[in-house]
């Protein structure tokens, strides 16, 4: 058994646990009735990219989660009687299983593991952009147009191009709410998911929210019409059963809780409380968005919260805004009602390559092998070595601030197509300012105007928003980029706000863990959860230097014309070829 035993003389403590299926690995942490984490693990899973196609195995994730949970308890030193709620976050994959809950492959290779398609897969740009061309109404609540990272996109091109598969699904699920049914055998679907990557009206559920006990509500929201005029009316059949008969809020406990198979396999006790579950971006601002500075946070306002954004900085950047009235924003994802927290809309803007793009940059420069060397030498990160020889390059140059080292070079983010706010998947990256210099120095300079670049996509995001009826003034920021100090210091320094850091090193699993804990209704509503459990740690100000500001409003000016020299040359070539 993993889980260490307790001794029966010791008061037994309220543990939660939260699971994030990241597009990499699967993790566990394990936190107490502050929010304090007390321990966590990691286990890898298994990627397939080829191409435009990216694809996962359920099985191999479930595994992944049952190591990663027995290693979290092991070094958290937590006895399995202890954990007394759980809660799932995943990256808005889509997974296919038959009838029996076997895996379907959706994968040209016809391998039935590979069962998932991953969220960042852009096979279905061409379905995406017919869907769009519907001009439906529905269209109207994801910035007036899907993206090929959401999920009917992505179920059209397998009706398409794998009819057998098609024909062999018995529920389509996102990877999140699939973990869920795998812990519980309860297919209630999350707002979260079907709201914010289904295309599901969750404004439907208005009248269900004060509605405590109902264990889960019929699925009021799927728009029928949308889906038979896109080509998939047969989901349709059977009161949507393949896409989910019934929906619930996040955090709302699922079927009987943790099922015996699930909890031996887990290593957990059968019967834990199971919470409704989150898109992993979203459980990050669940787990992030009331951590505020103890003032602040004294401030019952309700609109105190709309002012915040939240930005989930991983292999993708998203960034999460709330509001008490609905904002439709072109390009932006949303309004989506209550698909992170209960009773208001959630905008949802990001950025489909950060963490990703920096590791491509750094992977493919001629010098980042013997930086790689080098950083392991001195038992440091390659981004604390770049960090690094950044600050001496500045004092070499006897400049004032290390943003001024990159006057000559410039960098468009867009190097997996644009989320937001252009909502454009064919838009490319750009690199300005490039020469034949291949040396260390130059890499770090590449480095640096590529964490800018993405910077000025966020205040791109963020000027949209507030532009479109928004007020936001403080950023909070979580995931893996957030550790950087240059990432974070230049984020603020470019859009002028300050930011939050949380407490809690692992904000996503704590918004995972929250929806545990709410589901043991311990707390009588995921606000009232956020509240107790989120904690503010360091605040990042931007620069009071003027000569900083003016730095970066020439830049991002610049910034802003890689994009429309992108469109330009796009038409040029266009008109060429016809």
């Amino acid at each position: 058994m993993a889980a260490s035993s307790s001794s029966s003389d010791e008061p037994s403590r309220s543990v939660f646990l939260g699971v994030d299926v990241g597009t990499g690995s699967a993790r566990a942490g394990l936190f107490d009735e502050e929010g304090k984490l007390l321990g966590s693990s990691s286990s890898p899973i298994q990627i397939w990219k080829d191409g435009a196609c990216v694809e996962q195995s359920s099985t191999d994730i479930w595994l992944a989660v049952c190591a990663a949970v027995k290693a979290a308890c092991s070094k958290a030193k937590v006895a399995s009687t202890e954990v007394k709620g759980m809660g799932f976050a995943a990256t808005c994959s889509l997974v296919a299983v038959d009838s029996d809950s076997s895996p379907v492959s959706v994968s040209w290779s016809g391998d039935s593991r590979r069962n998932v398609i991953v969220w960042m897969d852009h096979r279905a740009i061409e379905q995406a952009e017919r869907i769009n061309s519907s001009k439906s109404p529905i269209l109207e609540y994801c910035g007036a147009a899907v993206s090929p990272e959401m999920e009917p996109p992505k179920l059209l091109w397998v009706k398409e191009n794998l009819q057998e598969s098609w024909s062999m699904v018995f529920r389509w699920m996102d990877l999140s709410d699939w973990l869920s049914y795998r812990a519980t055998g309860d297919d209630t679907r999350s707002l979260c998911t079907t709201v914010c990557k289904w295309t599901y009206l969750g404004h439907a559920h208005m009248q269900h929210v004060n509605d405590k006990e109902s264990r889960d509500m019929e699925a009021c929201g799927w728009d029928d019409d949308f889906w038979e005029e896109i080509g998939l009316g047969d989901l349709i059949e059977g009161h949507h059963a393949k896409i989910g008969r019934s929906v619930a809020f996040p955090g709302h406990p699922l079927g009987s809780g943790l099922t015996p198979t699930a909890a031996k396999e887990l290593g957990l006790v059968p019967g834990i409380p199971v919470g409704t579950s989150l898109i992993d971006a979203h459980a990050g601002g669940v787990g992030v968005i009331e951590s505020v500075p103890q003032s602040e946070a004294a401030d019952h306002d309700k609109e105190a919260i709309c002012n915040r954004m939240v930005l989930v900085c991983g292999t993708s950047t998203c960034h999460m805004a709330v509001s008490r009235s609905k904002l439709f924003i072109p390009g932006v994802w949303g309004p989506f009602w209550s698909a992170m927290v209960p009773e208001y809309w959630l905008t949802e803007g990001g950025q489909s390559a950060t963490g990703a793009l920096l590791d491509h940059i750094i992977e493919n420069h001629a010098a980042s092998a013997c930086l790689a060397n080098q950083a392991a030498s001195q038992k440091i990160s390659l981004f604390e070595l770049l960090n690094k020889m950044l600050e001496t390059m500045m004092v070499e140059l006897n400049l004032s601030f290390i943003a001024a080292l990159t006057k000559d070079v410039h960098v468009l983010p867009d190097f997996h197509g644009n989320r937001s706010p252009i909502a454009d998947p064919k838009a490319k990256g750009v690199i300005y300012g490039l020469t034949l210099d291949t040396s260390d120095k130059q890499l770090a300079l590449l480095y640096l105007a590529t964490v800018q670049g993405i910077a000025y996509g966020t205040r791109h995001i963020v000027e949209h928003c507030n532009a479109h009826g928004h007020k936001i003034n403080t950023l909070l920021a979580c995931g893996g980029l957030s550790k950087n100090p240059i990432f974070i210091q230049e984020h603020a320094d470019i859009i002028g706000s300050p930011i939050i850091l949380p407490r809690e090193s692992e904000p996503v699993l704590l918004g995972a863990a929250i929806l545990g804990a709410v589901a043991t209704r311990k707390y009588h509503s995921l606000s009232e959860a956020m509240k107790a459990l989120n904690a503010a740690g360091q605040v990042i100000h931007p620069s009071k230097d003027p000569k900083v500001r003016k730095y970066h409003d020439a830049k991002y000016k610049i910034f802003r014309g890689l994009y429309e020299q992108q469109l330009s040359y796009r038409s040029a070539m266009a008109q060429a070829l016809s």
